[in-house]
């Protein structure tokens, strides 16, 4: 089985705070995961998503606008289930590579539209236990720049770079280091996004 990654991408998630990942599964495979994902949002299952959480957790659909549902490895289906797996394998090369010691993950399905957007932030929140990398896969087939919502990051000491959501492109960051937003979006625009948890969490 071929490797996920390499040093060039390991060296620039260490001096970047990120990597691009373009044709990450292929053509056949990120469709299947695009109607599985399409399927589960016409189902009803996506709920608007918040900011913070605890008792810090709120709505607020002009700071962050998308939907979500959260997803169960058990549970998903078959393309779904797929990418979950090589996910998993991307964090076992991630911890070969970069010691970052990752273990758990959670992930979710979001839908944008309508002009909705993410303010800038960072994906880790004040205190533990919290996310180590961020991994977002794209779902977004004919995707033009008429149609917005756009990844904008802001690398440390660099200019802000613009990423379109296109269809099997994976865009992997470190969560508390890579300040980004979510340029409002026009068209639908799915992703499925995997936060992975390290060393410094705290025992469940």
């Amino acid at each position: 089985m071929s490797c996920l990654l390499d040093d060039a991408r390991i060296e620039r998630l260490g001096s970047a705070g990120f990597f691009v990942i373009d044709d990450f599964l292929g053509a056949e495979a990120a469709r299947a995961i695009r109607a599985e994902a399409l399927a589960l949002a016409r189902s009803g299952a996506l709920r608007p998503a918040g900011l913070s959480r605890g008792d810090g957790f709120r709505l607020e659909r002009v700071s962050r606008g998308d939907e979500i549902a959260w997803l169960d490895a058990e549970a998903a289906t078959p393309a779904l289930a797929g990418l979950l797996a090589t996910l998993e394998r991307l964090r076992d090369e991630v911890n070969a590579g970069a010691y970052l010691g990752l273990r758990r993950y959670e992930v979710q399905v979001a839908r944008y539209a309508n002009g909705a957007g993410y303010v800038r932030h960072l994906d880790a929140f004040a205190g533990g236990p919290n996310r180590t990398l961020t991994a977002v896969y794209y779902l977004n087939d004919g995707w033009i720049p008429a149609h917005g919502g756009t990844l904008r990051a802001f690398p440390a000491g660099g200019e802000p770079v613009e990423i379109a959501p296109a269809i099997d492109r994976l865009v992997v960051f470190l969560s508390a280091r890579l300040e980004h937003e979510v340029q409002p979006s026009l068209a639908e625009r799915l992703a499925v996004t995997a936060w992975f948890y390290g060393r410094e969490e705290l025992p469940r």
